[in-house]
């Protein structure tokens, strides 16, 4: 049981916070927001709700996501820096305090502070060269992998200068729902799965530095 009383989660989503692991500085828990999980399976409709709530348990989908054919099959094949190269270092799920924990590496910059998010420097200085070169590679590893991700949004991209450049990894969003999953082994259909994520992904990257302060989804209708 790793004790969590009386910390403070050092970044939150609707549906988990991120807490510093009380031993290890390196490592990342992830522990459910079950008041917003209750919230979130109430708006649901009825035919959803018989499906249960697990369908709506992030750390029960990011265990799944791990387990994914690409994953393995790169795994098998000894090709684990590969696989890592975008993705934080994933240990399974621990019990903690404040309940079931996904623990994972906690990604952070060479100072040692957490390392942010995309969102957060884009809206702090833009899409710079170094930033875009970063975004591409991080794009060539996807197409490479094809590793599946849901929609690729930048607050749940990180950016680490730690190599002494600018790299990408995701840290939330890795995997996809059952069919597009189950649809995985086909030829073809996870390369063309991939190309639709990177093409609405590089859309949000334009929404979040536009100028007229459009929503998300006014933009997306306007364009």
């Amino acid at each position: 049981m790793i004790d969590l009383s009386g910390l403070a989660p050092f970044a939150s989503g609707y549906n988990r916070h991120c807490y510093q692991h009380p031993d290890d500085p390196a490592l990342c828990l992830k522990v459910l927001r079950p008041e917003n999980i209750e919230a979130r399976f109430q708006r649901q409709a009825w035919p959803k709700k018989v499906l249960g709530k697990a369908r709506i348990d992030d750390n029960r989908q990011e265990l799944r996501a791990h387990q994914q054919q690409a994953i393995r099959r790169l795994l098998a094949r000894n090709q684990g820096a590969l696989v890592w190269a975008h993705l934080p270092l994933f240990y399974g799920s621990v019990e903690t305090s404040r309940g079931h924990a996904n623990k994972s590496e906690l990604i952070r910059c060479a100072d040692g502070s957490v390392a942010p998010t995309l969102q957060t420097c884009l809206s702090q200085v833009g899409l710079t060269p170094s930033l875009r070169l970063a975004i591409d590679e991080f794009i060539h590893w996807l197409k490479r992998t094809r590793i599946l991700t849901r929609n690729l949004l930048p607050h749940n991209l990180v950016v680490t200068d730690r190599t002494g450049e600018p790299q990408l990894f995701l840290v939330d969003g890795l995997g996809a729902p059952t069919f597009p999953t189950a649809l995985s082994t086909l030829p073809g259909w996870s390369s063309h799965h991939i190309s639709r994520k990177i093409g609405r992904f590089e859309k949000r990257l334009v929404w979040e530095q536009n100028p007229d302060d459009l929503s998300w989804e006014d933009f997306q209708r306007r364009r």
